[in-house]
């Protein structure tokens, strides 16, 4: 990318969903740029489970500016629609679809990307989840020059932050919305002063974070609690996790690891000198359980047992009812979750 000095950049705008509408939002009212052209994959009509977030559309109505709706276009028409409108630079961020070769090379001072990782750590569609997923206690904003690759290209602005324990995709979102949207507008101000690094990537330490599916979403009560909690804040708010309590489907919003058990659900040989302490009326003593077991009910959630630890349930939503903290949930659906119940 070959900077040149100038102060008023004629930008076009690749974004879908709130991270992006944020970053939008932060250009238009906190920089002197044009925004010339905005491209997003959103749908027009919100649906009432969406319509409450931040969203590009709700930027367009208020601020009037050219919109087209990606995702019934072709690359070649989105080529043909920017190509003559002397573009100083394209902006991407969590648009959600590659740029061909012919429209990267049509802005002077190129295409640059908002991601939210601390890359080479997590390139891919999904970085937040991830992190989140993996246990990481540190992630960031990237700002990159945008390459032929996923998410290769050199470094030209990061900024890091802390992920909190109860952090959740959300949460997290948000957080990054800020920082990101602040590390565009220094970066922009690098570019145009021609003071922008430009920093290779080193691919020795890259990873991957593939899109979410909703098939991740079922709960596998095998795994430990430590990866079942980190998951469970992970997919909130989408795809969030669940489990199948006989025909019902039970979303899991909130949960916490009990660091007070010593359960574990691997059986012991007859001679194991623990062998006789097979019961689970006491969470502190040995037990030997199915993975999925309700082991405990009180006023803090719904306890358990999975394949390490035990892990308590404490916001859950049942079929046709908002979420709810399970101590208020229990006041009509205790007879739901009877103690030695496996869930699937």
């Amino acid at each position: 990318m070959k900077f040149q000095l100038q102060q008023i950049l004629r930008i076009v705008f690749f974004g879908t969903g709130e991270f992006a509408a944020y970053h939008l939002y932060t250009l238009i009212n906190c920089s002197a740029h044009t925004i010339i052209a905005i491209f997003t994959q959103e749908p027009q009509i919100l649906n009432k489970k969406t319509q409450h977030y931040f969203s590009i559309y709700h930027i367009i109505r208020t601020y009037n500016l050219p919109l087209f709706q990606s995702n019934t276009l072709s690359m070649f028409q989105i080529l043909q629609i920017i190509k003559h409108r002397n573009i100083d630079i394209i902006i991407v961020v969590s648009y959600g679809l590659i740029l061909s070769k012919e429209i990267l090379s049509i802005p002077k001072l190129g295409c640059i990307n908002v991601h939210g990782s601390l890359l080479p750590r997590w390139r891919g569609p999904a970085p937040i989840q991830r992190a989140l997923e993996h246990g990481d206690i540190i992630t960031g904003i990237s700002i990159i020059q945008i390459d032929s690759g996923i998410d290769t290209g050199n470094i030209l602005y990061t900024q890091s932050c802390k992920i909190l324990p109860k952090e959740t995709s959300y949460s997290l979102c948000k957080k990054l919305a800020y920082i990101g949207s602040v590390a565009l507008l220094q970066t922009m101000h690098h570019i145009t002063m021609g003071t922008c690094k430009n920093i290779p990537q080193n691919p020795l330490y890259a990873t991957y974070a593939p899109k979410v599916s909703k098939l991740e979403a079922r709960i596998n009560w095998k795994n430990s609690a430590e990866e079942l909690e980190r998951r469970i804040r992970a997919f909130n708010p989408w795809p969030i996790s669940y489990f199948q309590l006989k025909t019902k489907r039970i979303k899991v919003w909130g949960a916490e690891i009990n660091n007070n058990s010593s359960i574990t659900t691997t059986k012991p040989h007859p001679s194991h000198p623990f062998h006789s302490l097979l019961r689970n009326d006491n969470l502190h003593s040995y037990s030997f359980l199915t993975p999925g077991t309700i082991l405990k009910i009180n006023s803090k959630g719904i306890y358990v047992a999975t394949g390490n630890g035990t892990i308590i349930l404490t916001i859950l939503q049942i079929p046709g009812k908002k979420k709810t903290p399970v101590k208020c949930l229990l006041n009509s659906y205790s007879l739901w979750f009877p103690i030695n119940a496996v869930l699937k």
